[in-house]
């Protein structure tokens, strides 16, 4: 496989620094010098490095400041002031300009301060300081920004309830440092518990003993059961009966619903009392309300047990009995069980549930995260609307990856690597000590879009523009901020230019550890703004695009490791609008136009990234109404920026860096590549509103330039999962994805060609060492707004992406040519509801399909039930009619997916490919042929609205019926796979075209096809052979056909120009031949798109009725046939796991279980406990051994897989159950968050666990030198720097 490399960055043009800024005025000055303008600095220097790197509030020259409260005072903190404020306090405006500076206090032992005001501006000199990067900000600040829309009037350029920087401003900002965001170690059930929590409640209906059965190690109800041991005698026998058949050491919850004494016999009564360790039901009496919850088989200190006296009043209050468990995994849990009467209605009933505060599980360490601290856990399924939100509590038993959480979760969020996909939850910290907010009103009001929001949505912002000295913020939160209002954002740096060692700021202006949660207009707006770097900041429920690149131009930013969650649409652009919205608002269309909104608007997403030279490195986009990551294309560039880069720059500008980024949750796509806004105004001829999303084309290189080679754009690393429509989508070319993961997506990847044949010169696109799965075992929870829920694969109930019936595909051919290589399919099983392929294609497809499209080096898993399909007749395919439909075709290079080398699949119906050593697969509507295959473009005028009809000679009665594609061009064009040295007969519902073009694509040299053409018989032609440059439009190479006497003359060979008209058939015969070379993926020679041009002089009344076969009467030609050619085994097929290791799977075979772990197998078939030992430092496999232990039930098996670092000397371990049992443990004194037990007792059924197990964590206390090579592979393999094992 060829190499993954990220190309390194090109510098943007330089430009000479504009000059902005302008001075406001204010009614009150601190201080004693004059107001003036702060002169700007003549060096580009921007650096203030006399607080940078010390406490600055304990700089000697401050003085303190307590201004109060008066919010009708305008502050002014000019020259010759430097102030500590230090208490709150609260004014109308406050600037800081001319040198004054202001400091908050760092007390951590006082209280709180808050500064309030309509708005706060810093500039020609001004600085506000909290905290600096050496010394972070202890306390607790905020600065609050207050008022409504219609209060007062606006700051020139910034607008209403802003924080400010203009012209020679600092802002420095800088709270404490926690860890921004980690993810799930462990995965979190709702309720906490792995099978969910549980209730029950009844009233009348429930007379008797109300039992519940509960595995103590899972927290699973097993049996429910009620004995009417009231009124039935019979009922005592079948409870002794019951409670026979349960395993000892099982959790029984007892509640009396209504009564259940009369009949209860002393037998009963005293079995009760020694099973279940009850020292009140000996003497149990009518209608007394009784709960109990105890071990089957314990004694009495180890029951929990209440009772009631019934005095006839109707009301006793109820009896609770409440007990913790400990599960297998280390979750605490309560069993409640409670009885009784309230207003002379008897009440009964089961509770169980996590007990409180549930601890989660996290890969890194975050004991900066602090009880009273708000966490937001992110969704795993297909809604974001499943994130969750939660208050952590103190917790002094955590480790220091723990925290405690107040609530219970809803919905399941995934803490594994599944499938070899890492699904894990990302969990951000949406609280800092620095707060900086907007105060809102209790709902919407005036015209801040109240049909479409119920809550106030008028923000605060903070607005940055160009020239300011000095910008960093870190460690801070920003809450209830943003304006539905174009250029008020959270964070907004407005044309600001270079803001890098570029633009001569020695200290690099960087966002680094934000919180921006539920704010009402992005998350951080780059607008004309280059180099900035955006760093470990959340963006969590908010509207409209988050991290978002404005007009086109803004490069080499670079965001790292950022959190996008919970995107929701907005009304500023077209793109951030719903549908709702989009046809709501027409105030800019032109007319009466009314907005199409799949394809005017609904774009709204997480990373909206207008220049592809920028770096996206550990992002998560895990959550956005429409798309994660959105590569868009400004064809110039537009708003304020109009005119900085020539037209189609940004299509031809490298991609920046793109590596380990996840994309989860979102509706249309994780990552889409391709698209553009609409860069004029609206107008008669277009009357769409301007930059509503347009078409344009990722056509990646060096230096922006078209005449310079193509420079791959490489996707490394991306993990893409539980998208309801796409994983990702990518349309251009050069496009490499690469060491990438997709599952559980409705289609996992698509991708399509730069452009169609004769627009696009030839482009490639590859996927190489990815995974790509089905349906994983991530099956997701009801709720949240996941619209679809039904059967998966396997039967068990599931989320599913647009509803049951979409056809799930794991990789999606669409134009060509595309590329695959290395790649593991797993789970893609049809189902009665739907089809399920691993490799499948555009449907209702109208566009060409390249016969260049191959495959190879690819593993197919046992789990795959439907290889290829090419799609039938029916919902979601239509008539599956379309030419693209019928001409869809691959390569299977080695013969990885069919098993015959140099094979092509192509539809079954499909006879221009077919030959009589074909194979026909009819699961996969498909036909797997050998031969040479390229196309044949047909370009007609004159009429352009005809229907082709094309046939091989030798399958003439099975001709091709092709509608053409049309988009407002001058002529109709046809694009039909053809097999190469074949004969093929075109023909025409109606008269033929006047104008006929035939260019040979993909054609090489030597390459040829016999043409024959339906004309009317009286025609007259001219007929000429040119090639035709694309770049320039220019032909060269004109010559002229000559008529040949016979048709055999014409169709020879030979170097001469002829062709040959049979006015007794009606067919005019050429021979179609490329004479030039081509090179790699371009679809005609260097010199040009060779190509003859028929010109038909016809007169009206002709008739134009043809034979069907003009050629010689001769069977199908011989090919090879694909039977003789099966594959060898294919030993290096398939992906590295994303991280680099290979599935490890536990499961029953017919005689035996299998337990693999990584590339080893081990089988087994005694009855009893298999131990496999793996060293946890190496991932060696120390030990294993069968143990016998003959009081186990017959049948029953089990597997212990115990990962320490020393060989263990004595296994004192003895597990019996009646079921299959699995285990994943570890021996030692730590206890990591993976150790997982599964237990199936009276199921009978094997149980399937697979994990992936990571190595060498410190808590292992590994030696330093622990096995290195194993680590150097492992980082060489993998992207994510994690080792790891699966079990």
């Amino acid at each position: 496989a060829p190499a993954c490399p990220c190309p390194p960055l090109p510098p943007p043009p330089g430009r000479p620094a504009a000059r902005l800024g302008q001075r406001a005025t204010a009614a009150h000055q601190v201080g004693t010098a004059p107001l003036r303008a702060f002169p700007r600095p003549a060096a580009p220097r921007r650096c203030r490095p006399s607080l940078a790197g010390s406490c600055p509030e304990a700089a000697a020259h401050l003085a303190p400041w307590r201004p109060g409260s008066d919010t009708r005072r305008a502050a002014v903190v000019g020259r010759g002031a430097a102030l500590r404020l230090e208490s709150s306090a609260a004014f109308h405006s406050l600037v800081i300009r001319d040198g004054g500076m202001l400091v908050f206090a760092d007390r951590p032992r006082g209280p709180p301060i808050t500064l309030r005001a309509r708005y706060i501006l810093i500039h020609d000199g001004g600085e506000l300081h909290i905290g600096s990067e050496r010394c972070p900000y202890g306390s607790r600040a905020t600065i609050s920004l207050y008022g409504r829309a219609t209060d007062g009037a606006a700051v020139e350029g910034f607008g209403q309830k802003f924080l400010g920087v203009g012209r020679g401003g600092v802002l420095e900002l800088h709270g404490r440092r926690p860890r921004s965001w980690t993810l799930l170690d462990k995965t979190l059930y709702p309720g906490g518990l792995r099978y969910g929590p549980y209730s029950s409640e009844k009233r009348w209906g429930s007379r008797g003993l109300n039992l519940r059965i509960l595995d103590a190690g899972t927290a699973r109800v097993l049996a429910a059961a009620r004995f009417d041991t009231h009124l039935r005698h019979g009922e005592c026998g079948r409870l002794r009966s019951f409670l026979a058949m349960q395993p000892p050491g099982t959790v029984v919850a007892a509640a009396v619903g209504d009564s259940a004494s009369r009949s209860l016999t002393l037998e009963t009564r005293l079995l009760l009392r020694d099973r279940l360790g009850s020292a009140h039901i000996a003497r149990l009496r009518h209608r007394q309300p009784w709960a109990l919850v105890g071990i089957l088989g314990g004694d009495q200190p180890s029951a929990a047990e209440d009772k009631r006296e019934y005095h006839g009043s109707g009301t006793t209050g109820l009896a609770v009995a409440r007990r913790e468990f400990l599960t297998y995994d280390g979750t605490r849990f309560t069993v409640t069980a409670f009885s009784g009467w309230i207003k002379g209605v008897p009440h009964n009933g089961f509770k169980v549930e996590a007990s409180s505060g549930i601890i989660l599980h996290l890969v890194d360490e975050v004991t900066s995260w602090l009880p009273g601290d708000r966490i937001v856990v992110a969704s795993t399924d297909y809604s974001m609307h499943q994130a969750e939100e939660f208050n952590l509590l103190p917790c002094p038993e955590c480790k220091s990856n723990q925290v405690k959480i107040d609530g219970s979760p809803l919905y399941l969020h995934i803490g594994e690597v599944i499938d070899g996909v890492d699904m894990r939850a990302e969990v951000g910290l949406l609280t800092r000590n620095i707060l900086i907010q907007g105060e809102m009103e209790d709902s919407c009001y005036g015209q801040n879009q109240c049909q479409f929001f119920s809550f106030d949505t008028f923000g605060g912002h903070i607005k940055i523009l160009r020239n300011f000295s000095s910008v960093h913020l870190s460690g801070v939160e920003l809450k209830n901020m943003g304006q539905q209002i174009l250029g008020s954002y959270p964070v907004h740096f407005h044309l600001a230019e270079d803001v890098d060692e570029r633009g001569g700021y020695e200290r690099p202006t960087y966002l680094d550890n934000l919180a921006i949660h539920h704010c009402f207009s992005r998350c951080v707006a780059i607008h004309g703004t280059h180099g900035l770097l955006v760093k470990d900041t959340i963006g969590y429920d908010t509207l409209g695009h988050c991290f978002f690149l404005e007009d086109g131009t803004e490069q080499r930013n670079t965001f790292y490791h950022n959190l996008g969650l919970l995107t929701r649409p907005g009304t500023i652009l077209p793109s951030d609008r719903s549908e709702v919205m989009c046809l709501a608002i027409r105030s800019h269309v032109y007319g009466n136009y009314v907005p199409v909104p799949s394809t005017d608007c609904m774009a709204v997403s997480t990373f909206w990234i207008a220049n592809p030279n920028n770096n996206l490195i550990a992002n998560a986009a895990a959550g956005a109404q429409d798309v994660g990551i959105w590569y868009i294309f400004h064809r110039v560039p537009t708003g304020q920026s109009e005119g900085q880069y020539p037209e189609g720059q940004a299509e031809y500008t490298p991609l920046g860096v793109f590596h380990n980024n996840r994309v989860h949750s979102n509706f249309k796509a994780g990552l889409f590549i391709g698209k553009g806004v609409k860069t004029t105004r609206a107008n008669a001829e277009d009357p769409r509103e301007y930059l509503t999303v347009d078409n344009a084309r990722f056509r990646p290189h060096q230096d922006a330039d078209p005449e310079k080679p193509r420079v791959p754009a490489v996707i490394d690393g991306l993990i893409a999962f539980k998208n309801n429509d796409h994983g990702a989508w990518a349309r251009g070319g050069d496009i490499i994805f690469c060491n990438s993961g997709f599952s559980d997506n409705g289609i996992g990847l698509t991708l399509a060609s730069d452009g169609t044949f004769p627009t696009d010169e030839g482009s490639s696109l590859e996927v190489t060492r990815s995974i790509f799965v089905g349906e994983s075992s991530n099956f997701g929870s009801q709720g949240g707004q996941n619209s679809y829920w039904g059967k998966g694969a396997n039967g068990e109930y599931r989320t599913l992406p647009r509803n049951k019936t979409f056809p799930i595909r794991g990789f999606q051919i669409y134009d060509g040519p595309v590329r695959m290589v290395k790649c593991t399919f797993k789970k893609f099983i049809p189902t009665v509801d739907r089809y399920s392929s691993a490799i499948g294609f555009f449907m209702k497809n109208s566009w060409q399909i390249s016969p260049q499209n191959n495959v190879s080096q690819i593993l197919m898993e046992k789990s795959v039930g439907l290889k290829v399909f090419f799609g039938r007749s029916g919902q979601w395919f239509g008539n599956n009619d379309n030419d693209g439909d019928k001409m869809s075709i691959f390569h299977d290079l080695d013969g990885s997916v069919t098993g015959y080398l140099d094979t092509f699949i192509g539809r079954a119906d499909n006879y221009l490919l077919r030959h009589p050593g074909c194979l026909t697969v009819p699961c996969w509507n498909g036909v797997m042929c050998t031969g040479k295959f390229a196309q044949l473009y047909i370009q007609a005028r004159r009429p352009e609205n005809l229907t082709l009809s094309i046939a091989r000679a030798a399958y003439h009665s099975h001709p091709l019926r092709l509608q053409g594609v049309n988009r407002g061009a001058p002529y109709q064009q046809y694009q039909p796979v053809v097999m190469l040295e074949q004969a093929y007969i075109i023909q025409w519902d109606g008269r033929a075209p006047e104008d006929i073009i035939l260019y040979p694509i993909n054609f090489n040299r030597g390459d040829w096809l016999h043409v024959a053409l339906c004309y009317p018989r009286e025609a007259v032609f001219q007929v000429v052979a040119d090639i035709y440059q694309r770049r320039t439009g220019m032909v060269h190479s004109v010559k002229r056909y000559l008529a040949a006497p016979s048709r055999a003359s014409a169709l020879n060979g030979t170097d001469e120009q002829l062709f040959y008209f049979d006015r007794a058939s009606g067919y005019l015969f050429v021979h179609l031949q490329a004479h030039e070379a081509r090179e790699g993926h371009s679809y005609c020679s260097q010199k040009g798109c060779e190509r003859i041009k028929i010109m038909a002089h016809m007169y009206p009344g002709d008739s134009w009725s043809c034979d069907p076969n003009p050629f010689l009467e001769r069977p199908a030609a011989t090919q090879r046939p694909v039977s003789q050619h099966p594959a060898e085994p294919c030993r290096v097929c398939g992906a590295p796991q994303v991280p680099a290791v290979s599935p490890v799977c536990l499961h029953k075979t017919s005689l035996s279980f299998l337990l693999q772990i990584n590339d080893t197998v081990f089988l087994f078939n005694s009855h009893g406990i298999f131990f496999v030992v793996v060293d946890a430092c190496s991932g060696a496999v120390v030990s294993r051994r069968p143990e016998k232990f003959p009081s186990c039930v017959e049948g029953a098996c089990a597997v212990l897989l115990v990962s320490e670092r020393t060989y263990p000397e004595n296994h004192n371990l003895c597990v019996c159950f009646s079921g299959s049992f699995a285990m994943l443990g570890y021996k030692g004194q730590a206890k990591p968050s993976w150790i997982k037990v599964l237990n199936h007792a009276g199921y009978r059924k094997a149980a399937s666990l697979q994990h992936y197990v990571p190595l060498k964590l410190k808590e292992y206390q590994c030696p330093a030198n622990a096995d290195e090579s194993l680590k150097f592979l492992c980082m060489q393999t993998e992207k994510q720097l994690m080792t790891s094992l699966t079990v």
